[in-house]
């Protein structure tokens, strides 16, 4: 539960432009969506993916790094990272078990039998997007585990995309057409408020002493 008094207190440290935009992002962040890599070796696709996340609104993204454990490239998402949720997992099995348990349907990113059109996609069904490696795509378990398969329309002689350029693809068009629903999509209350005193934290020099000068105070 978030002191809203410190909230107030600590958001007079912010300049009115900051705030209002705080408000703004937040207003249009949304957990409705997810999205999950896979064991992605070059590092500024994970970043760049985490980038799309920020840009389109999703709040959370899933990192597994079963085989690739490396630090985040702080270059190429730009900052993106301060302000988006990463959860990261060592195992596939690990992350499939606590999406599931959030609720979410397995997307799986890519071509299959029975896979669907991105402009067929049911935004309705709160979904997580997986997006495998570079060269082999996504493990057999992820395949196994999927509710669903989700296949970008492609009209030329190339047969796939970066995953960057795929997640960017994908999120665009599924948070658009989440917007024009009558879902309610939005974070909470609650989880706006945690997620502004987060940023606040991420944003004021010498925060813990605010605080502490705060309470010695009240």
């Amino acid at each position: 539960m978030v002191d809203l008094e410190l909230l107030a207190y600590l958001e007079t440290y912010l300049t009115e432009n900051r705030r209002e935009r705080f408000n703004h992002v937040l207003s249009q962040r949304t957990k409705h969506f997810t999205v999950a890599t896979e064991d992605v070796y070059q590092l500024h696709n994970t970043s760049a993916v985490i980038r799309s996340c920020d840009v389109f609104g999703i709040q959370e993204i899933n990192i597994v790094e079963e085989r690739n454990s490396k630090r985040i490239d702080r270059e190429i998402a730009m900052g993106a990272q301060k302000w988006v949720d990463l959860n990261r997992f060592h195992s596939v099995k690990q992350c499939l078990v606590d999406l599931k348990g959030k609720g979410y349907q397995i997307v799986a990113t890519t071509p299959h039998t029975n896979d669907c059109l991105l402009h067929e996609f049911d935004v309705t069904k709160k979904s997580c997007f997986f997006f495998g490696r570079e060269t082999e795509g996504l493990s057999q378990e992820v395949i196994d585990q999927a509710d669903c398969y989700l296949k970008i329309p492609m009209s030329g002689f190339t047969e796939s995309l970066n995953i960057s350029v795929s997640a960017a693809i994908i999120l665009q068009h599924v948070t658009t057409k989440l917007k024009q629903t009558d879902i309610a999509w939005e974070l909470t209350k609650e989880e706006q408020q945690e997620k502004r005193l987060d940023w606040i934290k991420k944003t004021i020099k010498s925060y813990d002493k605010i605080v502490a000068r705060f309470y010695e105070e009240s």
